[in-house]
């Protein structure tokens, strides 16, 4: 996908004929070596698809550099149209809702929340609830159970597993999604982030992408009716 590629042009061309529209593109981690050369090219691109974020993940143990490494990549994102969003992730440096909102609100940067990740990284609904709104562009939906069986010491890989083959669809687990959105500023946009190996080895891509479409918006009317106070989240869904 990088700029100029075969796969870029034909991809531009699809989202024209389709009238699908690119939101956030993703991913960057930012480490003790990631500069310009890492972030440029995904910026280029990101501008082509017509994405305002791009999400990334703080990697440095190192608080002072990360930060300034995050507010460089937000200057030099501001001139693509693109606002890069720090996701809270559990197994990375930058884990806790909180501590990735003090970061992006020194970098001027924005937030990307991950209910799968505030909940293993050991936040709340009340950290998200506290948020200044403007630090939320888009909000990711997926559903898992409220622990991870081998979730204590050194289980970083089991949620990473968890994280990138093994989330439920919604309404399959206990997250709160209904008070997450519910937290959220109105009118967030929502992006479904959902690999599941199994169901997509028994599922057609289309198929797959039907029963999380579904699922997402039971969701949305449910939260739209007026319960999403209810603590349950998905589980009447």
């Amino acid at each position: 996908m990088h700029p100029g590629s075969p796969v870029l042009l034909e991809t531009i061309a699809r989202l024209r004929d389709t009238g699908v529209v690119v939101r956030d593109v993703e991913f960057l981690p930012i480490t003790a070596e990631t500069g310009p050369d890492d972030w440029n090219p995904a910026l280029e691109t990101g501008a082509l698809l017509g994405a305002g974020v791009l999400t990334v993940a703080g990697a440095d143990a190192d608080r002072s550099r990360l930060v300034d490494t995050l507010a460089r990549l937000t200057v030099d994102a501001a001139q693509f149209g693109i606002r890069p969003a720090l996701e809270a992730i559990s197994y990375q440096v930058v884990s806790r809702v909180d501590d990735a909102a003090a970061i992006a609100r020194a970098t001027g940067a924005a937030l990307m929340l991950d209910p799968l990740h505030i909940q293993r990284g050991g936040s709340s609904i009340d950290d998200v609830a506290a948020l200044d709104p403007d630090l939320i562009p888009v909000l990711e939906l997926c559903d898992a159970p409220l622990r991870l069986a081998d979730d204590g010491p050194g289980s970083a890989d089991a949620r990473q597993y968890e994280a990138r083959k093994n989330r439920l669809l919604i309404g399959d687990g206990a997250l709160p999604l209904a008070a997450l959105l519910a937290a959220a500023p109105a009118g967030t946009p929502v992006s479904l982030e959902i690999p599941n190996e199994r169901l997509q080895a028994e599922l057609s891509p289309t198929e797959f992408l039907a029963r999380n479409a579904h699922a997402a918006r039971e969701l949305i009317a449910h939260v739209d009716g007026g319960q999403a106070a209810d603590p349950g989240g998905t589980t009447d869904v």
